[in-house]
């Protein structure tokens, strides 16, 4: 869903093109969110896949985004939501409209997506924050079965959000890698990578026709890292969903 927003980039959050660094200043010259780390292992996120449980698809039956709290709360506290946290960490030359929360404009360039340059205006609707992990998708394998806090985590952890061009964003829906790959092919590789790494910090289980779509593009990458960081994988006490 910038996730559906240091995932090119969880993420959001990944390789150059999504802030796969941390602690990293935009032109703004605010510090931008802390997102994913590579790990050094090479076969870490063909490894990782193996680990994930694979089971059929559950049914959608309960699910609602309300069941992931409200949208881009501020879970990690920093008067900011979690929407501009991850345009201040996605974008370059970001503007504000006041202070350095809400941003007013930047440029996605290039989108991870499509690797075409898009440009952000507060209001428009040329750039979505993705969930990597759709919330359906996510309510469909495992999540439905989780404490409210788990939900809300990963509705806003920034390994999971990335910020795209809502063209190719909204094609993708709520599919997973079986489903909908970006049409920039360079960036698949980062793109399944993030997706294993949040199935595996949150235990979420993959299906059979997902795992051998993610099988499929890593291994044309075998030295593909496996992206770490984000948020707590519980929310703080104050937050809840229905």
């Amino acid at each position: 869903m910038r996730l559906r927003g240091g995932i090119a980039a969880a993420v959001v959050v990944l390789v150059a093109v999504s802030g796969c660094t941390t602690g990293t200043t935009g032109s703004s010259g605010s510090e931008r969110t802390t997102g994913p780390r590579e790990s050094s292992t090479g076969s870490a996120a063909l490894a990782a896949l193996d680990s994930l449980s694979v089971k059929k698809r559950a049914s959608t039956t309960g699910y609602s985004r309300d069941r992931f709290g409200s949208a881009w709360a501020d879970t990690d506290s920093n008067g900011c939501d979690t929407r501009d946290d991850i345009l201040k960490r996605d974008l370059k030359d970001v503007k504000f409209t006041d202070g350095s929360c809400k941003v007013a404009s930047g440029v996605l360039s290039p989108d991870p997506y499509s690797a075409e340059d898009v440009t952000y205006a507060r209001g428009r609707s040329l750039v979505d924050i993705d969930h990597l992990i759709a919330l359906s998708d996510a309510w469909q394998k495992g999540a439905q079965d989780w404490d409210p806090s788990k939900r809300i985590a990963l509705a806003n952890d920034p390994l999971n959000l990335l910020a795209v061009g809502a063209t190719p964003n909204r094609s993708k829906g709520d599919g997973d890698a079986s489903t909908w790959l970006p049409s920039n092919k360079p960036y698949r590789c980062t793109y399944v990578a993030a997706q294993v790494a949040v199935k595996q910090k949150y235990e979420l289980w993959v299906t059979t026709e997902e795992k051998a779509a993610m099988k499929e593009v890593l291994s044309t990458c075998p030295d593909q890292a496996l992206p770490s960081g984000g948020n707590p994988t519980k929310a703080p006490d104050r937050f809840h969903a229905r």
